[in-house]
């Protein structure tokens, strides 16, 4: 015998079989499975030993078939009673209170004319009664075994179909009709219609009330004469208007193969789940539910990855990044629109979206989706007149700084690096004839496009300054295309006709030739020249100035909530995040609370451009605000707003989307790439942490460092912020093998000392030009600095005092190395550059000394410098030839 056979018998399992034989001795010969023999001395062992199990087998099995029994026995008696029940015939429905209603009935063929009226075809129907004279209508009445119903319709016309006595004219009629239903009934055999249905018989019956006959022909008593009502209660009377007769079955209608389906699934699914528990069934459906919801978030997923969120100014590399493409391809589908782009130019919104489309992406700009405020509308009565707001644009060197020098009266090139304008600088003046005009002043060079850009959009007319010593230059015909593109107008500004042979038709001729005609030459351009050393013309400039400004019929609402345009955001210790904005709607005031791109902040002091404090600004006026948690970039829009839970929500979600945005645009490195920088062979890669005093300048100078890129060294900046170089930015450069540039900044004392344990080189500029030409030399292996910076020691002020010869002394304590007389020193404040000069005097006490040792307390004045506050440091070093 098998072993499986023998244990399902014994109601053990097999392994259990195998275990006892061995322990009786009696091992299975071969290998122990299923399907090994026994022989029938280890049987009878078994049986022997697992005669227990055997019996409780069997009165389990026992048990089972007696519920078996017993359920089945219960399902026959109620599928009995369900079909005795729905044995019905129509004219059981007919019978009222009191009538014995039989369970069949018997429709016989024959025609019964009642009241000279012809009955229906076919039929007599019997109630299983017979109804005689004087007679009872009782249980004891014939009833015919099976039901037989014909199909027909009795149709009474001019009849009367009630349970009362059947009444007739004539009594012999009624005699007949009596007699003949008691023939019916008494014959045992019935007499079946020649068409036979074993569908329910319709009856349509219509009361029409008891009809009395006349008093001089008395009818003969029938049953329910009133000798039989006194011993009975009076049948109630069925209303005509309800239908008490067995309604017709519905036709179903045919099932769909929907519902074929469904109930196949179902009964499969009876079949399949024998035996399992409802907590089966709900772990499958909740599977399924998870199946069908994975596959929606799927089909969401892939049609969110076709939508590039952007900001408004995305750059050509971070656009291609983003949409995994090659920068050559997205520069060429440029080109095929006509535009001329490189790889580190921003793109406007149009054309990001038509050159998405070419790819097969869709563009959502974040600025329109976050652009959740609703501007408030200026009331018509409210708005009143407000100054124009004019940029002064140009090439480098062309004297746009010196002429607004000239027209504020004031010495504003001096405080610039190099004499070149390096931030936009906004100011407000005030004209002879009390009238007010806002300039500003944005940088020339080519690495400040961006900020030409913004100072365009804020603008309501530009100046365009042009020297007549030079040509039309690249930086000049960029200005011209920013303030087209701004669309406002545009007055041109010879400069520099003081110069000796200066020829203003040289410049005409080349506008005329880009087509630009002054007025002068019959175009409708305004022009003037001008020298901003003598001052020529500059009236005359300035009256076109406002002739423009009033044709535009410049307006705003000074009463509503605040709206303008960031300038420059800075870091300044003391204070904290410095902010110059360009109001251009409503009033800010101390105290109001601003959102300004991610960042948001009560307002908690304003000054205007000269310094001075003030409570409010009113409408194209810049000022400096405090109170900002953040240095927003610059050509953000500031909104005031009263809601300042709103506020910070909104600000919250453009941090996120523009951490987003910052992690598409990383370009991760792919196998083609790979094989590229083989194939080249000394392929290298220049990391670079930038730090800056302002963000325009990092902007600009970030774009300038990245056009420097070449096929054998790509440069990636890592990181660049606003604020003097610390200790993170050290560690962040160790760990990416990086180098630090810090432009208009300096490193703190922690950050220089980890600097030189670590290795990290530092490289600090102030003027943008010897920035790029650094790194330019760098990357071509030409960069061979003759001079090198040592620095001699680090100075901190901690007294100043005035004195009538001397002028500003400042007491210092050297925190370490040496200071020594007439070296070369910085002023810093806050991390950042104030000044560069030379020692003047060093002092110990009363005497001069030529140096002072770390530890010990000096005297100082530098020269030709006065602004010496507590807390600032001076560091001291020299220049030295590269041994």
């Amino acid at each position: 015998m098998r072993l499986s056979k023998v244990a399902s018998e014994l109601n053990i399992t097999w392994q259990r079989v195998s275990e006892f034989l061995e322990e009786v001795g009696a091992p299975i010969e071969g290998a122990v499975t299923p399907n090994a023999r026994i022989n029938d001395a280890q049987h009878s062992l078994l049986i022997n030993e697992f005669q227990s199990d055997v019996s409780q087998k069997q009165k389990s099995d026992e048990v089972l078939e007696a519920k078996r029994q017993k359920r089945e026995s219960m399902i026959q008696s109620l599928e009995s009673e369900a079909i005795s029940e729905s044995v019905i015939v129509a004219d059981s429905e007919s019978v009222v209170d009191d009538s014995i209603v039989a369970d069949d009935s018997v429709v016989t063929n024959e025609e019964v004319a009642l009241d000279d009226s012809v009955v229906a075809d076919d039929s007599v129907v019997a109630d299983d009664s017979v109804v005689a004279d004087d007679s009872v209508v009782t249980d004891d009445s014939v009833v015919t075994d099976d039901p037989v119903v014909e199909d027909e319709t009795v149709i009474a016309d001019d009849s009367v179909v009630t349970d009362d006595p059947v009444v007739t004219d004539d009594p012999s009629d009624a005699n007949e009709l009596v007699a003949s239903a008691s023939n019916v009934v008494s014959d045992p055999e019935v007499i079946v219609a020649d068409s036979v249905s074993d569908k329910d018989v319709k009856i349509k019956l219509t009361k029409l009330g008891t009809i009395k006959l006349p008093e001089k022909k008395p009818a003969k008593k029938v049953a329910s004469s009133s000798n039989i009502d006194s011993k009975k209660k009076k049948r109630k009377r069925i209303s005509g208007e309800k239908n008490q007769f067995k309604k017709s079955k519905q036709q179903k209608n045919a099932p769909d193969e929907q519902e074929v389906q469904q109930k196949i699934a179902e009964t499969l699914e009876q079949l399949t789940a024998k035996g399992k528990s409802k907590s089966a069934k709900i772990r499958r459906l909740k599977r399924e539910e998870r199946k069908e919801k994975a596959i929606e978030d799927q089909i969401k997923k892939d049609e969110e990855s076709s939508i590039i969120k952007v900001t408004e100014f995305v750059t050509v590399s971070e656009f291609a990044n983003m949409m995994s493409v090659s920068v050559n391809e997205v520069i060429s589908s440029c080109m095929q629109l006509g535009i001329m782009v490189t790889m580190n130019q921003r793109l406007d919104a149009e054309t990001l979206t038509i050159v998405a489309e070419e790819f097969g992406y869709k563009v959502e700009f974040v600025s329109s989706e976050l652009e959740e405020f609703i501007d408030e509308e200026d009331v018509v009565g409210e708005l009143q007149p407000r100054s124009p707001i004019i940029t002064v644009m140009g090439h480098v060197d062309h004297g746009k700084t010196s002429l607004l020098d000239y027209i504020r009266e004031s010495n504003v090139i001096a405080g610039e690096a190099g004499g070149i304008t390096q931030h936009i600088a906004a100011y407000e003046v005030t004209l002879s004839n009390k009238r007010k005009i806002t300039f500003i002043d944005t940088p020339g060079h080519e690495a400040f496009t961006a900020m030409r850009a913004r100072g365009a959009q804020v603008t309501d007319a530009v100046i365009i300054v042009i020297a007549v010593d030079d040509d039309v230059m690249p930086q000049t015909k960029e200005a011209i295309a920013h303030a087209q593109a701004a669309n406002v107008p545009i007055i041109f500004a010879f400069n520099k006709i003081d110069k000796p042979g200066a020829n203003p038709d040289k410049i005409k001729e080349q506008l005329s030739a880009m087509n630009f005609l002054v007025e002068d030459w019959g175009g409708k351009y305004q022009s003037q020249d001008v020298s901003a050393k003598t001052g020529e013309g500059i009236d005359q400039l300035l009256e076109k100035v406002l002739l423009e400004s009033d044709l535009l019929d410049l307006s705003a609402d000074p009463d509503k909530s605040a709206k303008g345009t960031v300038l420059e955001a800075s870091l300044d210790k003391g204070k904290g995040y410095v902010t110059t904005v360009l109001v251009q709607e409503g009033t800010l005031k101390v105290g109001d609370f601003m959102l300004a791109g991610r960042f948001t902040g009560k307002v908690k002091a304003l000054f205007n451009e000269r310094d001075h404090k003030v409570n409010n600004v009113p409408p194209s006026t810049p000022a400096i605000l405090l109170g900002l948690n953040g240095a927003p970039q610059a050509g953000d829009i500031f909104y005031v707003r009263k809601d300042e839970k709103e506020a910070k929500g909104i600000a919250a979600k453009r941090d996120q989307l523009q951490r987003e945005q910052s992690v598409r645009t990383q370009k991760h490195i792919t196998l083609d790439e790979i094989g590229r920088r083989l194939a080249i062979g000394d392929f290298k890669e220049l990391n670079i942490i930038l730090k800056g005093d302002v963000d325009g300048s990092i902007e600009a100078l970030s774009d300038s460092l990245l056009k420097l890129s070449t096929e054998k060294i790509q440069i990636n900046v890592l990181h660049k912020g606003v604020g003097q170089i610390t200790e993170s930015d050290v560690l962040l450069a160790s760990a990416s093998d990086a180098i630090i540039i810090g432009f208009q900044v300096r490193p703190s004392l922690t950050a220089r000392k980890l600097a030189e344990k670590e290795k990290i080189d530092i490289r600090l500029y102030s003027i943008i030009y010897d920035t790029i030409n650094s790194i330019k030399d760098a990357i071509e292996g030409m960069h061979e600095p003759e001079l090198v910076e040592k620095i001699l020691g680090n100075v901190e002020i901690r007294n100043v005092f005035k004195l009538t010869k001397a002028g500003i002394v400042a007491g210092c304590y050297v925190l370490d190395g040496t200071v020594v007389r007439n070296a070369k020193v910085r002023l810093i404040r806050d991390g950042i550059v104030i000044y560069s000069g030379v020692l003047d005097s060093l002092k110990r006490f009363k005497e001069d000394v030529k140096d002072v040792q770390k530890g010990y307390e000096c005297g100082l004045t530098i020269h030709n410098f006065n602004d010496i506050k507590v807390g600032d440091m001076v560091e001291v070093f020299e220049e030295q030839n590269k041994e």
